[in-house]
């Protein structure tokens, strides 16, 4: 299967006319301010967490398109399980840096209430939020309404039980469900040649999904797929599955050493194939872009990152006495024992 391509790395529109999209200046401006955004935070964060003011940070340069593309093609009430990466996602969804960053920094298990954005807090153990999706998308299944529940992933997350296991169950049970994997060819270290034989989209054929591959670094090619697909799930058509073919510019995360394990000249290629510079190709050679539009989205995007800075440092600290009451349901002598011990540890500083 070849990618869905809409817009060709060298900024050139191409017709399909299987994913026909009104390809609009508005349009691509919308999506141009969403993609610089998104790198504007992840900058901002990446140097806050050299500056030692966040414990961790896991970028997503380079995956922009897959994001934007994907989330502005859901309603807003579809509700999105993301994996630990999707902040351009998140900030399409009217999250705040704020909200972002508490956990990062190790205020709080998560900074947002995922009623309100209808957007899940950040899954940190690969592919566990599969399986909730599937369940979710259950839950939905039975309310008889036309939502469509929404699931990224990575290629790594792709090898864990969890995500088979939720291939396999959502087929299954016919669940209104999209699984939305950024196949961004590391899995960590580990390349995705050396972690799978058969691509993704066979493997979920092979599971029951109707499966899509598309171009992840193409925001256009991203949007109409996903559009599409969309409406078929919430037409009542079962799940499927889109892999989006893109790149992590960055390291895994910030404790990671990408020089270890690839080449200068892999990056250099992808590099070529950034998609904030192809989609910016298009606003250039088409006119749709202008020097008040591009000042207006720098100064966006400075603004942005000061707020980051700002509302990073004044992050309020969390009692980790609440967090024994989050771990079940219903408090077990055992955890109740453990509180009682800590907060006498805490009075014991006290003097």
């Amino acid at each position: 299967m070849e990618p869905v391509q809409l817009l060709e790395p060298s900024g050139a529109l191409r017709d399909d006319n299987e994913w026909e999209l009104e390809v609009t200046p508005e349009l691509c401006r919308g999506f141009y301010r969403q993609m610089r955004r998104a790198r504007a935070l992840d900058d901002a964060a990446l140097n806050l967490q050299r500056q030692g003011e966040l414990g961790l940070w896991l970028q997503s340069i380079g995956q922009e398109a897959a994001q934007v593309g994907s989330i502005t093609a859901l309603r807003e009430d579809d509700y999105v399980f993301p994996s630990y990466r999707e902040h351009a996602a998140a900030l399409c969804r009217g999250i705040t840096p704020a909200e972002l960053l508490i956990q990062w920094r190790g205020n709080a298990h998560s900074g947002w209430d995922p009623a309100a954005y209808r957007f899940h807090i950040y899954t940190l153990v690969l592919a566990a939020q599969l399986p909730h999706a599937t369940g979710y998308a259950m839950g939905v299944q039975r309310d008889g309404t036309d939502e469509v529940v929404a699931a990224y992933f990575g290629d790594g997350a792709s090898s864990e039980g969890d995500a088979n296991e939720a291939f396999n169950w959502a087929a299954a049970a016919d669940v209104p469900l999209l699984f939305f994997c950024q196949n961004n060819q590391w899995a960590i270290s580990t390349p995705t040649g050396t972690q799978m034989r058969a691509p993704l989209h066979q493997r979920a054929t092979g599971f029951g999904l109707e499966s899509h591959l598309v171009d992840g670094n193409d925001v256009l090619a991203v949007h109409a797929v996903t559009r599409s697909v969309v409406e078929r799930i919430r037409a009542g058509g079962g799940p499927a599955l889109i892999e989006a073919t893109t790149y992590r510019l960055a390291g895994h995360s910030t404790s990671d050493d990408p020089g270890r394990y690839r080449s200068d000249s892999e990056l250099d290629s992808w590099r070529a194939r950034d998609p904030l510079t192809r989609l910016e190709t298009l606003l250039r050679t088409r006119d749709w872009s202008d020097d008040a539009f591009s000042t207006e989205v720098d100064e966006e995007c400075r603004d942005l990152a000061a707020q980051t800075r700002t509302v990073c440092r004044e992050l309020p600290l969390g009692d980790i006495s609440e967090l024994f009451g989050t771990v079940l349901a219903e408090e077990t002598p055992l955890l109740a024992d453990e509180r009682g011990r800590y907060q006498e540890l805490l009075a014991s500083f006290v003097d």
